[in-house]
C-alpha cells in the first residue's frame, strides 16, 4: 500500500495539454540529443528503442525542460531511473514502431509520493489514451496474456505484470468505436471497465501532463515510427 496515498490523491488533477511550449528549433535540438544518447534498451519483441536522457549531453535543454515543467506543475523532484553513478536522468526517450499496451507508471518505490508525468512528442503522428481509471501500486503492465503473467523475474526498471485491473473497475464493455479507431492492438476484453478521459493527439511543440496514477497506453495510430520523451516526477 502507498505510504503517501492521501497526499498523492490531494495533488491529482485532470490531464492537461500545453500547446506551443517548444519551438521547432528546440524540437530539433531534442532530436539531436536523441541521436547523441547511447541506446539503453532495444526491445525487439515490443519493437521499441529506449534511451535514457542522461545529464550533461545538452545542459541548455535540461534547463529549459526543467524550468518549463516547473512553471506548469510547481516544485517537483525527478523520479526516473538513475544512471550508473546514481545521478538522476531527465527521462526516457522512446522510438516506437508498435504501440505500447495498457500500463501505469507508478514507479518502483511505494514510499515515494508520486506526482505528475509528462510526454513531449518529437514526431507528429501518434496519440496517447489516458483513462479515468487509476491505480496506486508500482509500475504495472496490465494484461490477460498467461505467458506475460508468468513473468516474475524482472530486471530493474521493468513493469510487473498483472490482470488485477479486471477486478477493480467493473464489467462494463469498452467503447467499440474508440477501440476500433485507436486501440486495435489491445484485446477489447482487457479494457473492460475502463473509461477514456483524454485522447491526446500528438502535436509538435506541445506537452501532455497527467497524474502517474492514470492507466494509459499508446494508440494503434503509428505511421512507421514515433519518438517521444517521457518524464516522471515525485514530491
Amino acid at each position: 500500500m502507498r505510504k503517501e496515498l492521501e497526499k498523492i490523491k490531494k495533488s491529482e488533477s485532470p490531464p492537461e495539454v500545453i500547446r506551443n511550449l517548444y519551438s521547432k528549433e528546440e524540437i530539433k535540438e531534442f532530436l539531436n540529443l536523441y541521436a547523441d544518447l547511447p541506446t539503453t534498451v532495444h526491445n525487439k519483441k515490443q519493437n521499441v528503442i529506449k534511451k535514457r536522457w542522461l545529464q550533461g549531453y545538452n545542459e541548455k535543454l535540461e534547463k529549459i525542460f526543467y524550468e518549463r515543467l516547473k512553471k506548469q506543475i510547481g516544485d517537483f523532484k525527478m523520479d526516473n531511473l538513475k544512471d550508473e553513478n546514481g545521478k538522476d536522468i531527465y527521462g526516457l526517450i522512446q522510438e516506437s514502431y508498435a504501440p505500447i499496451g495498457l500500463h501505469v507508471d507508478g514507479g518502483f518505490e511505494l514510499n515515494n509520493q508520486i506526482y505528475k508525468q509528462s510526454l513531449i512528442p518529437l514526431t507528429p503522428k501518434g496519440s496517447t489514451i489516458i483513462f479515468k481509471n487509476r491505480f496506486y501500486e508500482e509500475s504495472t503492465s496490465f494484461t490477460q496474456d498467461p505467458e506475460e503473467l508468468k513473468k516474475k523475474d524482472l530486471k530493474y526498471g521493468q513493469n510487473k505484470r498483472s490482470s488485477q485491473h479486471l477486478k477493480l473497475y467493473g464489467n462494463e464493455p469498452f467503447n467499440k468505436d474508440i477501440h476500433e479507431k485507436y486501440l486495435k492492438h489491445e484485446n477489447i476484453d482487457n479494457l473492460k471497465g475502463l473509461e477514456v478521459e483524454l485522447i491526446y493527439e500528438w502535436e509538435i511543440g506541445s506537452m501532455l501532463i497527467f497524474d502517474r496514477s492514470h492507466l494509459h497506453c499508446s494508440s494503434s495510430v503509428i505511421e512507421g515510427k514515433k519518438i517521444g520523451i517521457a518524464t516522471f516526477t515525485k514530491k
